[in-house]
């Protein structure tokens, strides 16, 4: 096998990065702010989201399906820093829109296919955390 991309995976895939009203709500919040702290920082690594291959055939479906679910993955991304006694009040899908930019990509490689892919089940039996899938 060459290194070369040959494999598709049947999702496309949408990365939400962090902008500055993000980067200001951790500093204003964080009891032990990290010194220095860029939007550059919070932006590494940010989180990747694969979609049902069903909304794969265009960027505006992909955001109307992420739109739609902007609660649920603004929740995600503030709980990925602090917890929700600590989250804004007055959430909205304006302010999602402020705080994240949303990157579609309709393809994604499997660079490894010989690798099966698995899941990991992060869910917590005791997480109110409302279902990004329906």
């Amino acid at each position: 096998m060459t290194d070369h991309p040959r494999f598709t995976l049947n999702r496309s895939m949408v990365m939400l990065l962090p902008e500055q009203p993000f980067l200001d709500w951790i500093k204003a919040v964080d009891p032990e702010p990290v010194p220095g702290l860029s939007l550059e920082d919070v932006r590494d690594d940010a989180s990747v989201f694969l979609l049902p291959s069903e909304v794969a055939d265009s960027p505006e479906t992909a955001m109307r399906w992420v739109e739609k679910r902007w609660q649920a993955f603004f929740e995600f991304m503030l709980g990925e820093w602090f917890d929700d006694s600590m989250w804004p009040e007055n959430m909205s899908l304006a302010m999602f829109r402020e705080w994240f930019t949303p990157r579609f990509h309709s393809m994604v490689w499997d660079m490894a296919p010989e690798s099966p892919i698995t899941h990991e089940d992060w869910d917590d039996e005791d997480d109110d955390m409302p279902s990004m899938l329906h």
